[in-house]
């Protein structure tokens, strides 16, 4: 096999083998970075496995979503007479 395998891994040293980091697990872990509780082996994974600089986009388009969501809201709210 070439450098990445067919399953998704890429040979490590030693014969071990480690997933690359998708684009979902990504976003699970920002997802469970926002909400703030996460299994220590869990965040050991992650450290280990996810790139950094996908972790900060993501987390920065989550955080974008999240504003402009709570902005829609508020938008919502105000113009339905609701908070009157």
């Amino acid at each position: 096999m070439t450098r990445t395998e067919r399953d998704g891994s890429v040979p490590l040293e030693g014969g071990e083998r480690r997933r690359k980091p998708s684009l979902r697990r990504t976003l699970l872990a920002v997802l469970w970075s926002f909400f703030g509780v996460r299994k220590g082996k869990d965040l050991e994974r992650d450290v280990s496995e996810l790139n950094p600089l996908h972790v900060v986009i993501a987390g920065v388009l989550v955080a974008a979503l999240f504003v402009g969501l709570l902005y829609v809201l508020v938008q919502w709210v105000i113009k339905s007479g609701i908070a009157a």
